[in-house]
């Protein structure tokens, strides 16, 4: 049997909420229940995303910018106005991903099979160190037992737990043909096309839902053991942090570019609350003494 995830653990509808204290805990509970026996190897069930506020729920961009009655326009304008050559095979889902990828708001939500990634994602914004974030761990086989026959049919056909672009289009080909596919709700998770070194380097994929409007935390709340939710207290941010950029999980590697590299040297170089001012002042990270990788 698994041992538990250390930490406080509470009830929180059909989930669980573990609120951890140290690094060491962080680390037991997003590996908690990753033993697999059949496999006799360490390969979780779950994806996980990570949020910087504790507070935030599973709310899409179509849904915190109320956009959700202009999904249709938002993809149709930009498939029109985008270059042929952006998307690697011509199916609404490669389209959506990229859509996603460059901001448009969509129903998509981003995860990773990462939990280190996910811990990035809960860390990254200094402007929130005050506040407790949160790595939601969201088991798929659950959420693939609310599946439609349909898609139920081309998992079990392939032999695997999660869809990509190309499995999704044997289903449904528009957005609409998707959302009847049945008359409750159901979410898919899928793995992009590889776009670029971002979608590799986070090891992404995201989540679909059977509508625009539909609550995605609200139906993970009503699945018995479908997700537990990790609280990251704000004092324990810091040293996530550092020990993150310690293992060489930052901006510069998830977001390959300049842009990353710059969103890393900002992030690293910030002194922390009561820390000398002198500090951030010199040479590069891997030439400065207590600075160094």
């Amino acid at each position: 049997m698994p041992r538990p995830a250390s930490g406080t653990i509470r009830a929180r509808n059909r989930g669980v909420e573990i609120r951890v204290s140290s690094w060491a805990e962080l680390q037991d509970a997003v590996f908690d229940d990753a033993w697999q026996p059949a496999l006799s190897r360490h390969r979780s069930n779950c994806v996980f995303r990570g949020v910087p506020r504790a507070r935030h729920a599973l709310a899409t961009s179509l849904q915190t910018g109320g956009f959700e009655a202009q999904e249709r326009h938002l993809l149709t304008s930009f498939r029109k106005y985008a270059l042929r050559s952006a998307v690697h095979g011509d199916w609404v889902w490669n389209w959506l991903s990229v859509a996603k990828h460059h901001g448009l708001p969509t129903r998509l939500l981003d995860w990773t099979y990462s939990p280190l990634v996910a811990m990035h994602f809960a860390t990254h914004d200094i402007r929130h160190f005050d506040e407790d974030a949160a790595i939601w761990c969201v088991d798929y086989r659950k959420t693939n037992e609310l599946l439609p026959k349909p898609l139920r049919k081309i998992l079990d056909e392939e032999d695997v737990n999660l869809f990509t672009t190309e499995l999704l289009n044997r289903a449904a080909t528009t957005l609409s043909e998707f959302d009847t596919l049945a008359k409750h709700d159901f979410v898919v998770f899928f793995e992009p096309p590889s776009l670029d070194e971002r979608i590799v380097n986070q090891f992404a994929l995201f989540s679909l839902p059977s509508s625009p409007t539909m609550s995605l935390q609200s139906l993970l709340e009503q699945r018995e053991s479908s997700y537990r939710r990790i609280i990251i207290p704000a004092a324990l941010k810091w040293e996530v942090r550092d020990k993150l950029d310690q293992a060489n999980v930052t901006e510069r590697v998830l977001f390959p570019g300049l842009d990353g590299l710059s969103q890393w040297l900002k992030r690293y170089f910030t002194t922390r609350p009561g820390d000398d001012e002198e500090d951030r002042r010199g040479a590069p990270p891997a030439g400065r003494r207590g600075r160094q990788r």
